[in-house]
């Protein structure tokens, strides 16, 4: 036991022991050095919280539109089913014709004309990926066999890629509104008027199976003497003077009824993804909101340690 005398001089000395300069220590090593110097807690949980906050307001402004794409186009699809049924009107009554003429493909050497039905839009999901696909799976092997007659933006910049060689021809602002007949009878009019010595011309589209689902189909075209090789075509009291007319007139009717079921997939398929994309959207909009408040409320708890802190340090002092 020290007496009381001696007690003040060994309280200074441990002061002094204290508060000596120490000798600097040798730098440790880090595995993961910091390339960034670290911030302060406050600071970084408010710029967490006005991150977090920028997202939730851009993926809330996408979900908006995205809702309001989908009431569009649940708007235009009934419009488009009923362009549909009268399309297939036209396309069905074509197809008797020949199935009771007995009407078949003659074989002939020269290329296949293959007319590509897509549109000009998109945010519509995979569906004119679909039709690229079809012609790559069943035609890309021989490319030498076959030319394409494109319809829309879509799909010709899906074939310019896989396919440049074989374009012969291409239509754009396709899909703008719901499809005519005037519109496919002046798509025939190009088709006829190319120089190419096809053997066959088959059109390809999107068939509309529901509203949930639609499959790539092809519908041939019959040449005009195809048509004169029909064995019962003489039952249809058809001259052979206008063969050429019925041919045209028939191909013309073929792409009305292809544009109009294109068309109403279309609709379908972007309704579908859009109501998708909404749903995404409020579910990440949940996850941030969720997110945004834990961090709030661990900064709130932060500054509430603090304060509690000083005010205890300053009760002590």
């Amino acid at each position: 036991m020290l007496s009381r005398a001696a007690r003040p001089t060994a309280r200074a000395g441990v002061a002094a022991l204290r508060y000596a300069p120490q000798p600097p220590r040798a730098p440790s090593k880090q595995l993961f050095p910091q390339t960034h110097p670290p911030q302060a807690p406050n600071a970084a949980n408010f710029a967490t919280l006005r991150e977090i906050e920028g997202r939730l307001k851009s993926i809330r402004n996408i979900e908006k539109i995205t809702k309001t794409m989908k009431i569009v186009a649940s708007t235009k699809l009934t419009r488009a089913q009923r362009a549909m049924s009268a399309s297939r009107a036209y396309g069905q009554a074509s197809q008797q014709v020949f199935d009771e003429a007995e009407t078949k493909p003659v074989e002939a050497e020269g290329k296949t004309l293959l007319v590509v039905c897509s549109s000009d839009k998109g945010l519509c999901g995979g569906i004119h990926s679909g039709l690229s696909r079809f012609v790559r799976r069943e035609y890309g092997p021989n490319p030498e066999t076959f030319e394409l007659a494109v319809l829309g933006e879509k799909c010709k910049a899906q074939l310019s890629r896989s396919n440049p060689k074989n374009m012969a021809l291409s239509f754009a602002g396709v899909g703008k509104d719901v499809p005519t007949f005037a519109d496919a009878s002046a798509i025939a009019d190009q088709i006829t008027s190319l120089t190419g010595n096809y053997s066959s011309i088959k059109i390809l589209y999107n068939k509309f199976v529901n509203a949930q689902q639609y499959e790539p189909t092809v519908v041939e075209a019959f040449s005009e003497d195809a048509i004169k090789a029909s064995a019962n075509i003489s039952s249809f009291e058809v001259d052979d003077s206008i063969l050429g007319n019925l041919r045209e007139y028939s191909l013309a009717n073929s792409l009305y009824w292809a544009l109009a079921e294109g068309h109403a997939c279309e609709q379908s398929a972007r309704r579908n993804a859009m109501d998708n994309a909404s749903k995404n959207a409020g579910d990440m909009i949940n996850r941030f909101q969720i997110l945004y408040n834990r961090t709030r409320q661990a900064a709130i708890t932060g500054e509430l340690v603090e304060i509690i802190t000083g005010a205890t340090a300053s009760e002590d002092m």
